[in-house]
């Protein structure tokens, strides 16, 4: 079942939403409202958007997220499980899980790492390749028209408008991008 906020969105524009809270708790701070209510409204169609494409791809996100990462790391596409905890944000046991479940369709290989004997190196394998290649192009090219909209220029600032919140979001000063 959804969580909080990606639940339910209001139809209510954020301003409307903004006045009514003012009208009712005078005094109270609202215009953080215009920024995110429009922030969850676009992050739950985005997701739900992503959610029926990777479907239609025939991938679900852990499987993609941690081909993504080893197809991005370059030749010979390998990474030792905790490299790829790393630098996917998720545990150690979600990465296991992943890695077991790819490796059982094929899509990865594991093997001792050279680098040390306790590490656990993961390797794209040439189906692992392909299926990357082509579900990254196909969602890649349907997030592009996602975007038409807004001409580069107009990218390029929202981005960095979202690596400043995202970074004070998490508190760190960090523009991770």
């Amino acid at each position: 079942m959804p969580e909080y906020p990606f639940d339910s969105t209001s139809a209510l524009p954020a301003e409307a939403i903004a006045a009514a809270w003012r009208r009712e708790l005078p005094g109270v701070p609202t215009s953080s409202i215009g920024v995110i209510t429009p922030l969850w409204r676009v992050a739950k169609a985005l997701a739900d958007d992503r959610r029926r494409t990777l479907d239609r791809l025939g991938v679900d996100p852990g499987t993609l997220d941690l081909l993504s990462t080893l197809r991005r790391s370059g030749d010979p596409w390998t990474l030792t499980t905790r490299e790829l905890a790393a630098q996917t944000l998720v545990t150690a046991g979600a990465i296991s899980q992943r890695v077991a479940r790819a490796e059982r369709s094929g899509l990865v290989e594991r093997a001792p790492s050279p680098v040390s004997r306790r590490a656990v190196a993961v390797t794209l394998t040439p189906a692992g390749h392909r299926l990357v290649e082509g579900v990254v192009g196909g969602l890649l090219a349907h997030e592009e028209g996602l975007v038409s909209a807004l001409d580069p220029a107009e990218r390029e600032l929202l981005s960095s408008l979202l690596r400043r919140l995202a970074a004070s979001v998490a508190g760190d000063g960090r523009e991770d991008g």
